[in-house]
């Protein structure tokens, strides 16, 4: 078959590029044609993939993804492909990736009324409907629970046409056998002691994964406490914002935070803790790849993957609604009990021997695949 993808961006080090990614090589592998339309694509070509560039320019977003979309349709028209899948919401897919959550749920809940007047919100809002219509036929991959609901109640979705996956953990994030050298290698390298505390923060998009909120924990932490611990934070955003709030809080000498990177298993081996305070999160693909590694988790509850924590028991989940001090308390009792964080690191690498968060690729490629009636 010829698949087609459509994708707005691609870089490296995002958790759905990284999706995309696995997911188009599993189909490759099955012995079918790739070919890739993007707005921009940033690092290596996989051998045999086809990347069109395609070459709208808009003064807003929502103009150019209007233009991306009536674009690929044309070219599609030109050479057509057996399969269209998209990883953002478009009109014309045959399958959908879905890792956003529900537009119209958060425009009539987080937004002023006077939003919906807005072209922005017409032109989401529409590609949206073309993907969850009852008209439409696009066969909708999930990759959390949470959200379903949600497009059911906006667009009477047929729950036919939703099909949950499971995660898709890199085997690679998983512990080595020397990971105990690993971590002491890496250590030695950041210059951390024995006692000293390493938390780690992963994820772009610095104001949605909730930097603010573990900047302001980590400043309530007492001070023997803070003075031992170090915050590492690594995504592609711009930290300007993050590293005043640092500097205003006390923390500069505390807190790095580090462009998007591809050697994230090694600090997931070498940190203490890993926090993820998240505003909105479909899923929260490093809480697991944080636990396949056995590093404990501090998270909230808005994380669709939040749950693998608690059945894992290798962390703690902050409730919502969200409140600050708790999260404060848990990480100062989290940070000081040693004992504590050796229990949940085994407790992780239990469920991860035996836990089925790996094949998010193979079984999305067999829907994508799959016979259409």
């Amino acid at each position: 078959m010829q698949l087609a993808f459509c994708f707005y961006k691609y870089f490296p080090f995002g958790g759905l590029q990284r999706d995309f990614l696995r997911i188009a090589l599993a189909c490759q592998a099955r012995g079918h044609a790739v070919r890739v339309y993007t707005l921009e694509w940033s690092g290596e070509v996989p051998a045999g993939f086809e990347v069109v560039g395609v070459p709208v320019k808009a003064l807003s977003n929502a103009r150019r993804y209007a233009k991306f979309s009536d674009w690929v349709a044309s070219d599609l028209g030109r050479r057509p492909a057996d399969r269209v899948i998209g990883f953002n919401k478009m009109p014309g897919l045959d399958v959908y990736f879905a890792a956003d959550p529900c537009y119209e749920e958060k425009a009539r809940t987080l937004r002023n009324p006077f939003y919906r007047l807005t072209a922005r919100y017409r032109h989401f809002a529409a590609f949206e409907r073309a993907v969850f219509s009852p008209a439409s036929r696009t066969e909708i991959l999930m990759i959390s629970q949470l959200q379903q609901p949600f497009f059911e109640k906006h667009y009477a979705t047929p729950a036919e046409r939703f099909h949950l996956l499971p995660p898709g953990i890199s085997p690679d994030r998983r512990a080595p056998a020397n990971a105990a050298q690993l971590r002491a290698e890496f250590r030695a390298e950041f210059g951390l002691a024995p006692d000293d505390l390493l938390l780690l923060q992963v994820g772009s998009g610095f104001k949605t994964k909730g930097l603010d909120r573990s900047l302001k924990a980590l400043a309530s932490l007492p001070a023997a406490l803070r003075l031992r611990t170090r915050l590492i934070v690594i995504g592609q955003d711009e930290p300007l914002f993050f590293e005043r709030q640092a500097n205003s809080l006390g923390l500069s000498e505390r807190v790095s935070i580090l462009p998007g990177r591809s050697d994230i298993p090694r600090f997931l081996l070498g940190a203490d803790l890993l926090i993820h305070p998240a505003y909105h999160e479909n899923t929260g693909t490093v809480l697991l790849e944080a636990l396949v590694a056995g590093l404990p988790v501090l998270t909230s509850a808005v994380c669709g993957y939040a749950h693998y924590i608690e059945e894992a028991q290798c962390g703690a989940v902050v409730p919502e609604p969200f409140a600050q001090e708790r999260l404060d308390r848990l990480l100062a009792t989290m940070l000081a009990d040693g004992a504590a964080r050796l229990r949940w690191q085994a407790n992780a690498l239990t469920f991860a021997a035996t836990a089925d968060i790996y094949s998010n690729a193979e079984r999305a490629a067999d829907l994508i695949l799959k016979e259409r009636q």
